[in-house]
């Protein structure tokens, strides 16, 4: 009791000590502001600022966030999501699934593209085509590889014919995972995007800015905001500097907890924050000797505390996870069992495995991180105190990010943090990260679990067309993973949007994307 308590208090001095940091920091940083010139910002123009350039705008390519987020306002998707994850109607009005390989779309009537062309069947077919027949390479084309041939049968119906039955189609359908690109185009939507979204494409110059404006001849609701300005800006310091001088008006899961606190003070400013999806999770090596055992890795997550990283690392903008699904989701499960953090059942557990102490030590594990996530670096340091209190020795090892991520991919490892970002928030990330078929490189399965019952209720839930059905195998798995522990699912990141005043009508969404740019407003303070 004494080595917890007194690892409570250097744990509040510590944190103290780097809150202290901070505000020092900010308070420079508000004086570098008020000597600095700034503009009186254009009043037809929002200001976001990303941390650096989409990759490529083209929605069959671009993979990255920023090039995904972007395309979402500038392409419509067949579908679009719902506050629980589920796909609704977007270009397709009405679907039919007579049997689980033929999904009939019906396209809505009387969308044009930004060049005037009207969005009839021949574009959704070329737009698959285009990537299935790899007249453009992307890595993209792996999510449509279920799909055996697509039909045009007139102007507004499509029927996509399956390979084997795959449930997980309309998600790939939906909501910037695929844009609609007009019939016969090629890399020229590199340069120069033509979509037929609430947003048309301006302008872009690499590491500087991406520019759109208002689609006014939308099919849908249409944006209040006459122009987007997307500035590329890679520094932090920088980029809460921008928004103190008011010549930047947004900025969206780009700034650190203890900066958005600090911002938080500003009378010019607003903070919004909600639930969000990504994950940040503890996996474990089943290969190796000791993390094999069950009873050690339930153990572990008795001995982990995660409330104070919540509390100090993330300053409360994070919430607890239970399950690699984030709550929101249609098939997120709250009735798995849970670990609270309980240091004496993890003593019990560990004594009864045979793990005995001695010189108060059971054993080692090591940890391997990245150097470029200091966030991931302080919450090592944490747990090292914590898994100290219950008495296992955690090595520290830290590389830089691409020798890091070799061993993970490889196995070279016992224990390691990462995040799912967006992938998590469909219940198929079961099949890509806990299948037995799926050890790398086959797909993410790195601590190279194997549980034939789960397999079979993964492959049951892909091939399910019917969501109540689907539920009940994904409960069962969230049941399964919850018992075995694979990972510990440590919390979700909140989403944190920090704006000026003049900014109205912001609207966050759990997925951490744009679509809140489709009903701001540029107004006055």
């Amino acid at each position: 009791m004494r080595e917890t308590a007194m690892w409570r208090l250097t744990e509040s001095r510590s944190f103290a000590s780097l809150r202290m940091t901070i505000v020092l920091f900010s308070f420079a940083a508000l004086l570098l502001c008020l000597l600095s010139c700034s503009q009186p910002p254009d009043p037809n123009t929002l200001v976001m600022i990303i941390e650096s350039s989409p990759t490529n705008l083209d929605p069959r390519v671009g993979i990255d966030a920023y090039s995904e987020r972007i395309d979402a306002l500038i392409f419509d998707d067949l579908f679009n999501r719902d506050e629980h994850l589920n796909v609704i109607p977007a270009l397709v009005e009405r679907w039919e699934i007579p049997d689980p390989l033929t999904y009939i779309f019906h396209i809505r009537r009387g969308v044009r593209f930004h060049d005037g062309r009207a969005l009839t069947s021949r574009d959704v077919k070329w737009t698959f085509d285009s990537l299935l027949q790899a007249k453009i390479r992307s890595t993209r084309a792996a999510a449509y590889r279920y799909v055996d041939h697509i039909d045009a049968t007139d102007d507004y119906t499509v029927v996509f014919h399956l390979k084997e039955p795959f449930s997980t189609l309309l998600w790939n359908l939906s909501d910037g995972a695929m844009g609609i690109v007009p019939n016969g185009t090629l890399t020229e939507m590199t340069t120069h995007p033509i979509g037929s979204g609430p947003f048309r494409f301006v302008s872009a110059q690499q590491d500087k800015e991406v520019i759109v404006e208002r689609n006014d001849d939308y099919w849908g609701s249409k944006a209040r905001v006459p122009r987007i300005r997307f500035l590329v800006v890679p520094d932090p310091t920088t980029r809460a500097l921008e928004l103190r001088k008011g010549s930047a008006d947004i900025v969206s899961n780009a700034l650190t907890s203890d900066t958005v606190l600090a911002l938080e003070k500003d009378p010019h400013l607003v903070v919004e924050h909600g639930p969000g999806t990504i994950l940040a999770y503890l996996a474990f090596n089943l290969r190796d000797p000791i993390l094999r055992d069950v009873r050690v890795r339930q153990a572990l997550a008795y001995a982990i505390d995660r409330r104070p990283m919540i509390q100090y690392l993330w300053r409360d903008f994070a919430r607890p996870a239970d399950s690699i699904l984030p709550p929101q989701s249609w098939a997120y499960d709250s009735d798995v069992p849970k670990y609270r953090f309980d240091p004496e059942k993890a003593r019990q557990i560990l004594d009864a495995a045979g793990y005995a102490a001695v010189n108060g030590v059971r054993f080692h594990l090591t940890m391997k991180t990245s150097t470029t996530e200091e966030s991931t670096r302080l919450m090592v340091a944490v747990l090292q105190q914590q898994l100290r209190d219950v008495g296992i020795a955690l090595d520290i090892r830290s590389f830089e990010f691409a020798t890091f991520f070799a061993d993970v991919t490889s196995g070279a490892y016992q224990m390691y943090s990462l995040r799912w970002i967006g992938g998590n928030e469909d219940p198929d990330i079961f099949e890509y990260v806990f299948h037995s078929d799926k050890f790398p490189p086959h797909g993410a399965n790195r601590s190279f679990y194997s549980n034939p019952r789960l397999d079979a209720l993964i492959n049951q839930g892909r091939s399910e067309t019917d969501l109540a059905q689907r539920k009940v195998a994904y409960d069962q798995i969230q049941q399964i993973l919850a018992t075995d522990l694979p990972y510990i699912n440590l919390w979700f990141l909140d989403n944190v949007l920090v704006h000026t005043r003049r900014v109205h009508n912001i609207i966050l969404n759990p997925e951490g994307n744009y679509d809140f740019l489709r009903t701001a407003e540029i107004g006055s303070e």
